[in-house]
């Protein structure tokens, strides 16, 4: 499988017009989604079916009405996603901005710890 081919059985469909390098294609792809929303954990996974692999610049859109379960609960419901593939310019940019992006996620502190 190359990196913008859908998975077996599914067809690509072009999501912009232009030059095979520039166009991004989109396949649906079934898969499940798992909500918790408890004490010990609070996350939110999505699993695709057929083993699709997510390449950086790649989006996943799940279709469906948001999840938002109780505190305490859990919730797993099946779900049709969208996988929309990079343009390999896209994966580059990705690629090489990636980590910086990833820095903005991180906070440093470099007080002295005083109380008031």
């Amino acid at each position: 499988m190359n990196l913008t081919s859908p998975p077996p059985g599914e067809t690509a469909k072009p999501a912009i017009a232009g030059s095979g390098w520039l166009r991004r294609r989109r396949f649906d792809v079934g898969c499940t989604v798992e909500v918790s929303h408890r004490f010990e954990s609070l996350h939110a996974h999505v699993a695709l079916d057929e083993d699709v692999p997510i390449y950086p610049g790649d989006e996943v859109l799940v279709h469906g009405a948001p999840i938002a379960p109780d505190y305490g609960e859990e919730v797993v419901e099946r779900r049709r996603a969208t996988v929309i593939r990079a343009t390999w310019p896209e994966r580059l940019w990705t690629r090489m901005t990636g980590d910086f992006e990833f820095m903005e996620l991180m906070e440093f502190s470099f007080t002295e710890r005083k109380e008031l």
